[in-house]
């Protein structure tokens, strides 16, 4: 997919985070010579062609005191995986929720969820609340504890005028 010269430049000045401001669109539509209207637009715009997934927060859970963090995984019913991911994934305590594929026999499971507490007990406890609302269409489950943080970037990109071209 093709990005003009101002999606490529919007995508640069935003890829590492949002200013943290009271009007973060506003300050970076200043330093690009946009006006706000237009940088929320083709923001919007690039989300909807599937550029960009999202625009979201991405806190420091040990920063916050959540250092027991758990990826619960689970072996789920296929043909209810969907589903009961959405369920799970709208938990209030569930950061973010995905379906794999399994990598049979030594790993059998399909939906992850991460879990963040204070303590490992605490995330336990809500391992449990989605064991229950698994129920039935649950074969098994296990976590797997966070032992540090590890960098969270996504792909980068370069303005246009700063690419190597070739020719």
């Amino acid at each position: 997919m093709r990005l003009d010269p101002t999606d490529r430049r919007l995508i640069a000045a935003t890829q590492a985070g949002l200013p943290l401001t009271p009007a973060p669109y506003a300050k970076i539509a200043a330093d690009l010579g946009l006006g706000e209207g237009e940088v929320i637009a083709r923001l919007s715009a690039m989300q909807d062609r599937g550029v960009i997934r999202r625009v979201a927060a991405a806190p420091n859970h040990y920063a916050l005191g959540m250092t027991a963090n758990g990826m619960t995984v689970w072996d789920v019913a296929d043909a209810r995986a969907r589903e009961l991911g959405a369920a799970v994934g709208a938990l209030d305590f569930v950061s973010h929720c995905y379906l794999r594929p399994r990598a049979l026999p030594d790993w059998p499971y399909n939906l992850f969820a991460m879990v963040h507490g204070g303590d490992r007990d605490e995330v336990e406890a809500k391992r449990g609340r989605i064991a229950v609302l698994l129920g039935a269409d649950c074969r098994a489950s296990d976590i797997l504890y966070s032992t540090r943080i590890l960098k969270k970037t996504g792909m980068r990109i370069k303005p246009h005028n700063e690419m190597n071209s070739i020719g």
